[in-house]
């Protein structure tokens, strides 16, 4: 049976979606606007479906999120029959992949698993920073191969393979703790004292005086700092508190320049890997090097999706 597309067609749809733009895709392709237009055109009447949502940003349709994880494959198994078939040729022709990852992991743990990502010849990676209670939306829209999310159940079709805990820690300056939380960290001492957070979805402060309180009080001054390298280094120069990963929090708890403000009652988020269930022989050795690289990394998580996280430490 023949394909009701053409592969130019396929690679213009995945362009689009991309740049979420018919006109930067064109650019990027070498094309014209009307090019660009005229291949979706054409897809989508073969297709008997309408693929793209033309608002600003373009974003797929269900039906064009279906089909972009067909193009994402189409490239790997291609990819693994040329090194199979013509290794020669499908050398330096690495394939584009993305993989979500939230800002805090790739602060810490994921960084020897991006290092082999980049040292890998056959992959051209595509790093999508998202929080990692979102990042599970980009692998169902087919925007990426694989993604770090707290969400313990897959999708059906998908994965869900258990990365392990990551351990935050409430903390602030020595002398920020001691104008603020001398009568330790209580409800009326939040009432002037500034927090830190990453940005508005950020529900790990709340999540943290839920466990510690009982209820999520009101903080009258907040600031967002939506990179985990600034927020720690802000926390450190005493403009507020604020949860960070314990990994980085470490060393300067070690040195003094930060306190734990509760001390043994930290929070902890336990994070998975998301990725296709048919995994593709190159997107599979990227799962394994994820994997490989958490179990060094991270605290460990019983791998039963849907069961309660360890007490945090």
């Amino acid at each position: 049976m023949a394909s009701p597309w053409d592969r130019d067609q396929l690679e213009t749809f995945a362009s689009v979606v991309a740049h979420q733009s018919f006109e930067r895709a064109a650019t990027a392709m070498n094309l014209t606007r009307g090019a660009v237009s005229q291949r979706i055109r054409a897809l989508e009447e073969s297709m008997a479906a309408v693929l793209l949502v033309r608002e600003r940003p373009v974003l797929p349709t269900a039906a064009g999120e279906v089909l972009l994880r067909h193009v994402q494959a189409l490239r790997l198994l291609e990819e693994a029959t040329l090194q199979r078939l013509a290794p020669a040729q499908a050398a330096g022709r690495p394939v584009p992949l993305a993989v979500a990852v939230s800002a805090d992991s790739l602060a810490t743990w994921f960084g020897g698993a991006l290092t082999a990502l980049l040292a890998h010849p056959r992959i051209a990676l595509e790093l999508v920073i998202d929080d990692q209670d979102h990042t599970f939306g980009r692998l169902t829209r087919g925007e990426v191969v694989g993604c770090v999310s707290t969400a313990a159940r897959p999708m059906t079709g998908f994965s869900a393979e258990p990365l392990g805990r990551m351990a935050y820690r409430c903390v602030a300056h020595p002398a920020f703790a001691r104008r603020h939380f001398g009568g330790g960290l209580v409800p009326a001492a939040l009432l002037s004292a500034p927090a830190l957070m990453f940005d508005r979805r950020d529900t790990l402060q709340a999540d943290f005086f839920r466990q510690l309180l009982g209820f999520v009080p009101e903080l009258p001054v907040c600031h967002y700092v939506p990179s985990p390298q600034a927020l720690l280094a802000l926390i450190a120069q005493g403009f507020g508190f604020g949860l960070v990963p314990a990994m980085q929090a470490a060393p300067l708890l070690k040195a003094g320049t930060l306190v734990d403000l509760a001390p043994g009652r930290g929070i902890g988020v336990p994070l998975y890997w998301h990725r296709w269930q048919a995994e593709p022989e190159l997107a599979a050795q990227v799962t394994a090097l994820v994997l490989a690289q958490a179990a060094r990394a991270l605290e460990p998580l019983a791998p039963v999706p849907g069961r309660a996280a360890p007490p945090p430490g």
